[in-house]
């Protein structure tokens, strides 16, 4: 008999971890929560919802729940506008820098990826298929909302494995301990989006407008992610249909005035709606399709890494001769930030200096000096920002207290981990500490978080009526966006693909899934070679897609499961 691996057999329950059970076992202690003593009432089946929802959550914390290794770091960097800026060794930041070898299917990144993705699509097909049990006691709205619930977030989870993986295998029912398989076939990507798209329709009838509750997901999402399907499948009609029924819902609109906290302070109506508690509905964000609820000491709450891997290492920028450090952290720079992630110059590149999108309340374009400890004397300080030295003024008795240390962007990215990588701004979304100042050096952030935006949909209705070569409905979409950033108003002879795409960046950069959408639109391979210095030396076409675990490969014993080319 073949031996297989602990880490195999793993692999093969991954399709159907969540909800196995050990039919075998006569024992059914009370204590433990199982599906049979779980999804037995309405209660049993929101607990299993929030359980999915935690799943869901987990995308923006470490693959390996530490605060460590971005869970959806394939889909955010190694792209045109961003790479890994401080890799940690071998991590998932540095395959996505560096493609190649190390992009591989033995890669535990991989694996994980996988793993985490399998389980939620397990999860919610155990809640789905309990569902059908004629005991429940319930009403159809009740259950139409919690199902549709679920529904949305296993196409939430094929979504990440169809772009990731491409082919993959199709399971849309609960695995359990008597049905493991090792036979799978891949559905190819057309079938795995049919079935998202009918789990979505199914969402769409069965949601309410509004959620439920903070943190959980309405009909709007459901609209939002069919509209971005149809674009995939080609269908632009429909998805200017379905995105025209997101923006007409008068229970959302775009964040046009300043709100919440800072409200009286200097900022732009763009910037508030990524300052701590102005995330939710509840605060006056207007424009949140979906909110990671991760509030700091809340009951429930739980981690992210976005600030952690967004925002540079500012403690580190090195000034004068002596060399000194006289910036720290502190609650008003944001909080402790690695670096792990960084926009390129590209990224930079395309705002005009009136966009609030490219101002200083939405990046870190200079701090002020804070480390009492670390102040430069008067000796050799330089006035003018370089690639390698960043721009300062002092006067006769050398840095003070509140003066200015300006960063430079006129530069090449710097190379990953370079000794001037510090000095490289930020993007500020992400910016977060708590008001104790003993906690804030915090390894992760805590507060509640926008995932999705209704300038998304609208841009996803741009390229819609792109497709559909309606050039002045694009530009007139295009503008509703610009105009509430400060930016210059287009023609409809400016709209191209490209056009799109930049202003995609330039909304949604360190939100979006920007590899989904350069892969979507076929562009992923020639604008990753043409702005992204670092992996446009490595990439092939190969690259488009991730390798199939060989896990999952090895532990498809009866049945040869093929690689993806090129692995």
């Amino acid at each position: 008999m073949r031996k297989i691996s602990r880490y195999t057999l793993i692999t093969a329950l991954a399709l159907g971890m969540a909800g196995c059970r050990n039919d075998f076992l006569t024992e059914q202690p009370k204590a433990v929560i199982a599906p049979d003593n779980l999804y037995v009432n309405r209660q049993g089946f929101e607990s299993g919802l929030y359980g999915i929802y935690n799943l869901w959550r987990a995308e923006r914390k470490g693959i390996n729940g530490a605060s460590n290794d971005m869970a959806i770091t394939a889909a955010v960097i190694g792209v045109d506008n961003a790479y890994s800026l401080r890799p940690a060794g071998n991590a998932p930041e540095q395959v996505f820098n560096d493609f190649g070898i190390r992009l591989n299917p033995a890669d535990a990144y991989v694996r994980r990826l996988w793993e985490w993705l399998y389980q939620t699509v397990n999860a919610a097909n155990t809640l789905i298929d309990r569902s059908e049990n004629p005991a429940i006691v319930w009403t159809d709205a009740q259950k139409k909302q919690i199902v549709g619930e679920a529904k949305l977030l296993r196409a939430w989870a094929y979504r990440h494995l169809s772009y990731l993986y491409g082919a993959v295998p199709l399971n849309l029912s609960e695995s359990k301990g008597s049905t493991i398989r090792t036979d799978w076939d891949r559905a190819s990507v057309a079938e795995v989006r049919k079935a998202m798209e009918k789990d979505l329709l199914d969402a769409e009838a069965g949601m309410s407008d509004l959620p439920v509750v903070e943190g959980r997901a309405s009909k709007v999402v459901a609209q939002h992610y069919l509209a971005e399907l149809y674009l995939a499948m080609g269908d632009f009609q429909k998805a200017r249909e379905k995105a025209q029924a997101v923006i007409s819902n008068p229970n959302y609109r775009l964040v046009t005035a300043r709100y919440g906290t800072n409200a009286t302070q200097p900022g732009t109506p763009f910037t508030d709606m990524f300052l701590d508690r102005n995330s939710n509905r509840s605060q006056g964000n207007t424009e949140a399709l979906w909110v990671i609820q991760n509030e700091y000491l809340s009951t429930g709450g739980d981690a992210n890494i976005m600030r952690r891997w967004w925002v540079n290492r500012y403690n580190e920028i090195r000034v004068g001769n002596p060399v000194k450090t006289p910036i720290t952290f502190t609650v008003e720079t944001g909080g402790r930030g690695l670096g792990r992630f960084a926009a390129t110059k590209y990224a930079y590149s395309v705002y005009q200096p009136n966009d609030h999108r490219g101002g200083p309340f939405a990046w870190r374009f200079f701090y002020l000096m804070n480390n009492p400890a670390s102040l430069p004397t008067n000796a050799n300080i330089n006035t003018v920002a370089t690639c390698a030295t960043p721009g300062y003024r002092t006067g006769p008795a050398g840095g003070q207290l509140g003066d200015t240390v300006r960063l430079s962007i006129n530069c090449n990215e710097p190379a990953p981990n370079a000794t001037t990588a510090s000095n490289w701004p930020s993007i500020r979304k992400w910016d977060w500490a708590p008001t104790d100042p003993a906690d804030v050096q915090n390894s992760s952030n805590y507060n509640d978080q926008v995932y999705l935006r209704l300038a998304e949909t609208y841009l996803i209705l741009a390229e819609a009526q792109f497709r559909l070569n309606d050039l002045a409905g694009a530009a007139a979409t295009l503008n509703i966006i610009r105009t509430r950033s400060n930016a210059t108003p287009i023609t409809p002879a400016q709209v191209t693909l490209d056009f799109i795409l930049d202003e995609r960046s330039r909304e949604l950069i360190t939100e979006e899934h920007r590899r989904y959408t350069l892969l979507r639109t076929g562009t992923w391979f020639a604008r990753t070679r043409q702005y992204n210095l670092y992996a446009s030396q490595f990439i092939t076409l190969r690259d488009t897609i991730l390798p199939i675990p060989q896990s999952v490969i090895d532990a498809n014993l009866t049945k040869p499961m093929p690689q993806n080319p090129g692995y």
